[in-house]
Parts: C-alpha cells; structure tokens; sequence
C-alpha cells in the first residue's frame, strides 16, 4: 500500500489525467452530461498530458545538464591528478620505487642453521668455478676447493678457483685479523688466533692452492693477498653467491644467479682482485710437491712465489704449515 501511494505522488498528474478521462468517458457512455461538457473534459485531459510530457522533457534536460556538469568537473580533476598519477606510476615513481624495494629484498635469503652448509654444498655440487674473498681461507681449502675438484672430477669438466685472502707477510693486516678473531668469542676452546696463527693459515691456503694445481689438469687457480681484511666472507659460485660471517651462529645471505645482485658482487670480488697482490702459482710449476710436502720443497716454493716464510720458522713451523694445507679440517664440523 505504501508502494502505491509513493507511486501515486511521484506520478501526481498522470494520476489525476487518467482518473480524469475514466470519470468524463463514464459520464459520456451514461449520458449523464452533454457533449460539450465530453469536449471540453478531453481538452482539459489533453492539457494535463501535455504537462506531464513537458515536464518529463525539462527533468530530463536538466538531468543531462547535471550529467554534463560532473563530467566536465571529473574531467577537469583527472587532469590535476595526471602529474601526480605520473609521479606515482611512472619509471621514476613512487610506486616503481616501491616495487623495486620489494624486488631487493625477495632477492636476498636469509640463511640460518644448518641451512648455510646445506646451501654451500648445494653450491659446490654443480659450479665451473668459484670466488673467495675472505680470511684466512681455512673452509676454503679444507672442504670448498677438494670437495668442488671432486664434483668436476666426476663431471669431467673443469673448475677456475680464484682465492683472495689476507697477506701473510704483511704483520699489520695478520694482527687486525688475529685480533678480531678473538674478540669474536676470547673464551673460544681451541687454537688461539694469534699473529703466527692467522700467517700460517694464509700461507696454508696458498700451499694447497699449488699442491691440488699439481694434481689436477681440471684445474687452474688464482691467487691474490690482500693489505685490507674484511669481516665478511664471499663464496661465489655459477649458480649463486653465500655470503657468511667468522661466527657461523650470524645468519648468511644467499642470492642467486638470476637476481641482480648476484652480478653486482661478482664485479666487486673482481674489482677486490684486481686490487691486491697476484701470487704468480704457475711459476712453482718447477717446483714439484709430493704427496706429503717436505719442508725444503715448501721453502723452495715460497721463494719462488715471492712469499718468503719469516726467518723465525724452523722445520717445526714449516711442518706445521704442510698439515695445516694437506690435513686440513672443517673447523666448523
């Protein structure tokens, strides 16, 4: 009923023209009034529909009025928006910066635990080549290199190894690291880290570097010694770059080949290269090395390297320096 009665309102002179002309075309059919009466009731019918159609008209045009309005007036604030749309959505726009903020950091994984050994292995398992930037290398040539050259042996294919670590005859840079590695855990069980210490693991390195060099025609291997030590290590290989800490508690970072990144610290491991001191490995080609190096072999091969051990050394550290290269242990096992 309310329905319509709204209908009848809205509809008020419709209304009135209809019950009009039903009411004179009763009349008309009972006689009851003349026929001028009929004829001028029409005319009055025909004016109210009139009004109503002109009504109807003016409603209309002015709802196109309106329509026309808000569109001009949205058309006039799209235009403002366009700027700060473009600031927004364009190359150098917020949103773009956004995305790319994103992107960076769905590039980097974070690893933990168990996972980083996991992730290096996984790593060594089907790499061509591999970058080292870090201490001493003791991981390095304890597990990386004979377990990458044990990969590409079953392979058959070829493996570069390139290796940059701190230089042992440069006592500034072997205190700082010796230093470090003690303010890590001072409590530490074990070996102390000491200047004698951090120059024997980097001589270490570089003997095991030419005794696998002699043992391997899979191999060819780059040496570099650096004046500068770094906190952080960089494993690199064909498929991603682990990036780990001294204290194997710190979380790694691992960042594979396909994100950006991955190219960036491949040019800087480069750039590091070519900015430290090349040990020339292929001139110890003469110098050959047995299965358990004596220590006049070592000392011939160090000379000839240009990396002559301290005077202090006797056959006792010079031994030492043989197990630490071809007995070496994982020091995280």
């Amino acid at each position: 009923m309310a329905r319509l009665f709204t209908w009848v309102v809205n509809n008020l002179d419709a209304f009135i023209g209809l019950l009009l002309a039903v009411t004179v075309a009763v009349l008309g059919l009972t006689n009851t009034v003349s026929q001028d009466v009929v004829n001028s009731a029409i005319l009055l019918v025909l004016a109210v529909l009139a009004q109503a159609v002109l009504r109807d008209r003016l409603r209309r045009e002015t709802a196109q009025q309106q329509v026309r309005e808000v569109m001009r007036d949205t058309r006039d604030r799209l235009t403002e928006l366009v700027p700060q749309m473009h600031e927004i959505t364009g190359p150098e726009g917020a949103l773009n910066r956004a995305r790319e903020a994103i992107d960076s950091v769905s590039m980097v994984r974070v690893l933990h635990g168990s996972e980083v050994g996991q992730a290096l292995a996984e790593a060594r398992r089907h790499t061509d080549r591999w970058n080292f930037k870090g201490g001493t290398g003791t991981f390095t040539r304890a597990v990386t290199l004979p377990e990458c050259l044990e990969h590409a042996r079953r392979r058959n294919a070829t493996l570069h190894f390139a290796i940059e670590i701190i230089d042992p005859t440069d006592e500034g840079v072997c205190e700082r690291y010796a230093r470090f590695r003690r303010s890590l855990d001072p409590d530490a069980p074990g070996e102390r880290w000491t200047v004698d210490r951090t120059r024997k693991e980097s001589y270490a390195t570089v003997l095991a570097a030419c005794w696998h060099l002699q043992r391997s025609g899979l191999l060819t291997v780059e040496v570099r010694l650096s004046s500068q030590m770094t906190t952080f290590r960089y494993d690199l290989s064909s498929t991603c770059v682990i990036i780990t800490q001294e204290n194997p508690q710190t979380p790694a970072l691992r960042i594979d080949r396909k994100e950006l990144y991955y190219n960036r610290f491949n040019i800087e491991l480069q750039y590091s290269r070519e900015q430290s001191r090349r040990v020339p490995v292929e001139a110890a080609a003469p110098v050959k090395l047995d299965d358990e190096p004596s220590v006049e072999q070592v000392r011939r091969l160090f000379t000839t390297l240009g990396l002559p051990l301290p005077r202090s050394y006797g056959d006792r550290e010079v031994a030492d320096i043989v197990s630490r290269a071809i007995q070496a242990r994982n020091p995280y096992a």
